[in-house]
């Protein structure tokens, strides 16, 4: 009876855990507030100041290539070092971005911030994903990065729209759909405010001195990927799985709110609803999901968050109302634990000592994907049809990453044979 009720106290569960991975969750939290808020028109501040949509593909492709290319380096560098250098490196590239969207009078500009915050959230990320993976146990790690996800996604990433929302109608007076980057563009303030408390956080406050091992030999990033993939036909499914599971990212998210503005005429307060539908999700479920994968496994709980995230987008392509598109807000929530849950299994595959370049792996294999998909994203949407993004993404999911995901083992209670990964030291 103590363990389960120590499950389902979050406070309790926090006070148990390693310092470093509170910091790196109020860190998170900073950073979701200040995305939340600029998220609902993100794509619609580039296109407002004269992007197309292919365009604005092309930047996010852009951004993700840069993004694969350097991951495998990064994961080399945390296993070597620890995550500290390269968290700090990833949010100085997420304010680089930041500013430039706040300067932007031109659509080049803000496209290049569109560049530096995709590239700075990606590695970021992946010095997030380290530190939870290497301070909660199994038996913990859903439910951990789950709190992240509740505190950040939830508590803080409701408030952001939800303060963008009032801001937009009764500061800048937008009645409708934004007409003008100018009304947006004080949001960008607030989020390069947020990144910079975080960064001042991570620098003083993330103690991680003792990780890694700077007297390990230099190894080659591909030959490193290579032997992953050799030692464990998991590893091979799993990256397979992070290519689909990252298409969110470059087709659906940056059109999302896009397509709803635009095909089914949401007005500003409708874009902000929908975001916050979807943080109120991450809020209410995030940690209970987060529990009942610790309990019976992850494979069914992701199973579960990405039929879940199919529905949303399933409504919003046949819904007709505003209220319809709130539900759309609340089952597309889902998406962002899934990707948490996901984040689970991907520790529990390979030894502790390597989950530095495994990130990397499946950071460079994801984001090469996304990028590909990115690259031809707003064609598809210009000529094809906005709803064929969504269309080829729920195929993908269906006919690659489900049954791969069934034919994986449940890691929940996975014993890694380290002996399989030798060729990593």
């Amino acid at each position: 009876m103590e363990r389960k009720s120590s499950d389902l106290n979050i406070f309790a569960f926090w006070k148990k855990q390693h310092d470093a991975w509170k910091i790196t969750v109020i860190r998170t939290s900073l950073e979701r507030l200040g995305y939340k808020m600029v998220f609902p028109y993100l794509s619609l501040f580039v296109i407002l100041l004269g992007a197309n949509k292919t365009q604005l593909g092309l930047v996010t492709s852009a951004g993700l290539i840069c993004s694969a290319l350097i991951a495998p380096l990064l994961g080399q560098n945390i296993d070597r070092h620890g995550p500290k250098k390269m968290y700090i490196f990833g949010i100085l590239v997420l304010l680089g971005g930041y500013i430039a969207f706040s300067g932007a009078k031109i659509w080049q500009v803000a496209a290049l911030g569109m560049f530096l915050h995709q590239m700075g959230a990606t590695l970021g990320g992946q010095s997030c994903s380290n530190i939870c993976g290497n301070c909660l146990s199994n038996k913990d790690r859903a439910k951990g990065m789950l709190v992240c996800e509740t505190l950040a996604a939830g508590a803080l990433g409701m408030l952001g729209p939800l303060f963008a929302g009032w801001f937009m109608v009764n500061v800048m007076k937008v009645e409708d759909t934004p007409t003008s980057p100018e009304q947006i563009r004080p949001l960008f303030y607030l989020a390069v405010l947020f990144t910079v408390i975080s960064l001042v956080l991570i620098i003083f406050k993330l103690d991680v001195k003792s990780w890694g091992n700077a007297a390990k030999a230099k190894r080659s990033a591909i030959k490193d990927a290579y032997a992953m993939m050799k030692a464990d036909k998991n590893c091979f499914k799993w990256v397979l799985m992070v290519g689909v599971g990252r298409l969110p990212m470059a087709m659906i998210i940056p059109y999302l709110q896009l397509y709803a503005a635009e095909i089914k005429g949401a007005n500003a307060e409708i874009l902000a609803a929908m975001t916050t539908a979807s943080a109120v999700t991450a809020l209410l479920c995030g940690y209970f999901v987060g529990v009942l994968s610790d309990k019976y496994g992850r494979k069914p709980a992701l199973g579960i968050n990405i039929a879940l995230y199919i529905a949303g987008l399933l409504l919003l392509m046949f819904g007709k109302s505003e209220f319809t598109l709130v539900i759309v807000g609340i089952l597309t929530g889902f998406q962002e634990i899934g990707l948490t849950i996901a984040g689970s299994i991907q520790h529990e595959l390979v030894p502790a000592w390597a989950r530095g370049r495994w990130s990397g792996v499946n950071s460079f294999v994801g984001s090469t994907v996304s990028a590909a998909v990115a690259a031809i994203a707003g064609i598809i949407y210009d000529t094809i049809g906005p709803q064929w993004l969504f269309i080829i993404y729920i195929a993908a999911e269906v006919l690659i990453r489900l049954p791969l995901l069934m034919s994986l083992p449940e890691t929940l209670r996975y014993e890694v044979n380290e002996n399989n990964f030798a060729a990593l030291k």
